[in-house]
């Protein structure tokens, strides 16, 4: 990513006169931008306010980057994500996890919506992703000069935030399980013989994000922790037939 662009969207959330660090960073997913509330807002600022930023096209992603606190924590929250299959470009997300390093954060939640193909993991309920399958062959590092490329993918998701996120959902009460998570390209659905697929490779989750950014933020040496909101089950599991209206 241009170092121009990161630098200038770093001053534009300067200049709104943020001048504090962040400790965590939050990339939301479908459905999932009002779980900032009870954040108290330190300042919003548009993607489009925020040079090299993507343009956003799903809804229920909104092109927001919100500055905050949260239980005493100073939090950077992107309201939206990007996805590979709106512009295919697997490093869109690359340049709003730079900018929120920049800004300090060492830990960055990733959440989404993901389809099950697990009987254990239901719709409704939420799984940490301990581990991911890239059935897509992309990858945002590719093109990188020299060897910044090869980074080690083991433990992608700390294990010791995992830990901490079980704690946490056990204290709040809420049941949360684990599973392995394989993107998907996307736009369209997953096949019932690709899901077929899936579960004999050992995924349990599937969906269409999550992974490129897990990737570039382990160039920066963030601990990444991802979790799955289960939106319903993937093509044929169960009889299932998804569409866009579940996530």
């Amino acid at each position: 990513m241009s170092d121009d662009k990161l630098t200038a969207a770093f001053d534009v959330v300067q200049s709104k006169g943020f001048t504090g660090t962040v400790s965590v960073g939050i990339v939301l997913g479908s459905g999932l931008s009002s779980a900032i509330e009870g954040m108290e807002k330190t300042l919003s600022i548009p993607f489009s306010d925020l040079p090299g930023f993507p343009e956003l096209s799903v809804s229920d992603h909104v092109p927001e980057l919100v500055i905050g606190q949260l239980n005493g924590v100073t939090i950077a929250c992107l309201l939206g994500r990007s996805h590979y299959f709106e512009n295919g470009d697997s490093q869109a997300m690359a340049l709003p996890i730079e900018l929120m390093a920049m800004l300090g954060i060492q830990h960055l939640i990733l959440t989404n919506s993901a389809t099950s193909v697990n009987a254990d993991l239901v719709p409704g309920t939420l799984a940490i992703i301990t581990d991911h399958i890239n059935i897509t062959g992309i990858n945002p590092l590719v093109g990188r000069h020299g060897d910044g490329g090869f980074i080690s993918m083991v433990d992608a998701y700390d294990q010791r935030m995992n830990r901490r996120c079980k704690l946490a959902a056990s204290i709040a009460g809420i049941n949360v399980r684990e599973g392995v998570y394989m993107w998907f390209a996307g736009p369209s659905f997953e096949t019932p013989a690709e899901v077929r697929l899936a579960r004999t490779l050992g995924a349990d989750l599937l969906g269409n994000s999550t992974v490129p950014e897990t990737i570039i933020a382990r160039t920066l040496g963030l601990h990444v922790t991802a979790i799955s909101a289960i939106s319903g089950y993937a093509a044929g599991f169960r009889n299932a037939n998804p569409s866009q209206s579940e996530g």
